[in-house]
């Protein structure tokens, strides 16, 4: 069993293998099967659901304007997946970098960065990935950027029954869970601040009431 690397701050004791760190931020304490990310998974998640993804990718794009209210001269995303928000973006965002597990090619006309850490851009995006990172808060850290948009499982916690049978709660896979409050005091430790928080891709994505939870954050 691999412990996380933030197992050592766990304060408050959840169900079995599970911690709420200081910043409320609920995580899996060991993980005893390391998921593969591989073209199977990305096919499995996103591929079989071309229409979905489009419209998301424009959701997303829309929302980061919005948010800091002009087109950013640069972005990268990390985990691009099937690279359908980076394919979009390209259209009006003059420089566009991504990065991915998978080592799978981003869309033309978009540049592969091999060590997000390596390069300042004016935008960074983690969307349904930061969740997946084994420590979230150095990987935040370790960025060199102006803004951070964010799209994770809003997990909501009403009580240890819920949370068992919660669907985002897949072990070894989803390594974290966030609300509003614990992604916001993780970012601010990182020197980040909100600038916006909806739930606009429940408009999508419609499993059930504050699905999925997204929030823009600007360097203090």
């Amino acid at each position: 069993m691999v412990p996380l690397g933030e197992s050592k701050t766990r304060k408050i004791k959840m169900i079995e293998n599970y911690y709420k760190d200081k910043f409320g931020v609920i995580s899996q304490i060991e993980i005893d099967q390391k998921t593969k990310y591989d073209e199977a998974y990305i096919a499995k998640r996103y591929r079989n659901y071309p229409q979905k993804c489009r419209e998301m990718a424009h959701l997303r794009l829309g929302y980061i304007i919005g948010a800091i209210g002009a087109v950013p001269s640069s972005i990268m995303d990390i985990g691009y997946g099937s690279g359908e928000f980076l394919d979009v973006a390209k259209n009006i965002i003059p420089k566009c970098f991504g990065n991915d597990i998978t080592g799978i090619k981003p869309p033309a006309g978009v540049e592969y960065i091999e060590d997000f850490t390596s390069i300042g851009v004016s935008v960074v995006t983690f969307f349904d990935v930061l969740e997946h990172f084994e420590n979230p808060v150095e990987t935040i850290k370790g960025l060199h950027c102006q803004y951070v948009a964010i799209s994770v499982p809003h997990c909501h916690y009403y009580n240890d029954d819920w949370f068992r049978n919660w669907k985002h709660r897949r072990p070894n896979e989803h390594l974290h869970h966030f609300n509003e409050v614990s992604l916001s005091a993780m970012m601010n430790e990182c020197g980040f601040v909100t600038l916006l928080q909806t739930n606009i891709e429940d408009t999508i994505r419609k499993d059930q009431p504050q699905n999925i939870l997204t929030m823009v954050f600007e360097r203090e």
